[in-house]
């Protein structure tokens, strides 16, 4: 006796999985939130997992000097006072709200390297004051969502010669 299998067709695209998968950006931006545990991050979901742990002060601060931001200025585009701030022990972690702001900074400053070719030509980019925002500098932005993608557009911009 042999038995007939019936051969179905099915409803469904074969992709292949590859296209799913998120890279990690060319210029890891998380080298520039002070080489913590933050160096192991090789993908956004790993970004995203960081954030939501937060990371210790001492990463923060970190980052601050290596981007030349005061206490005051980090203070403001994080939205914490600078005394709450500097009442955090160096290895506290920060929470998340915090850390996600820091991760965002951590990246346009990437970009920002990555388009200017030196982090010192964006470092004096950023804290210039510049038509395009109204005569401001483009760190006195950063204190919202809306500052970072200006910024961030701006950088777009610059990267294919539209100078606006």
């Amino acid at each position: 006796m042999s038995y007939k299998i019936k051969h179905t067709a099915k409803n469904e695209v074969n992709e292949p999985m590859a296209m799913y998968i998120t890279q990690a950006s060319s210029t890891p931006f998380y080298s520039v939130l002070g080489g913590t545990k933050t160096a192991a991050a090789s993908s956004d979901f790993d970004i995203i997992k960081l954030a939501r742990q937060g990371f210790p002060k001492k990463a923060l601060l970190a980052l601050a000097k290596k981007i030349s931001l005061n206490i005051q200025e980090l203070a403001n585009i994080l939205h914490i006072s600078e005394r709450t701030l500097q009442r955090y022990e160096d290895d506290a972690i920060i929470k998340t709200e915090y850390a996600e702001k820091a991760v965002e900074l951590a990246r346009l400053y990437t970009r920002g390297e990555e388009v200017f070719g030196s982090m010192d030509k964006f470092k004096q980019w950023v804290k210039a004051p510049s038509l395009v925002f109204k005569g401001e500098a483009p760190v006195t932005i950063l204190d919202t969502s809306a500052g970072f993608d200006m910024v961030f557009k701006e950088l777009g911009r610059i990267e294919h010669g539209i100078f606006a």
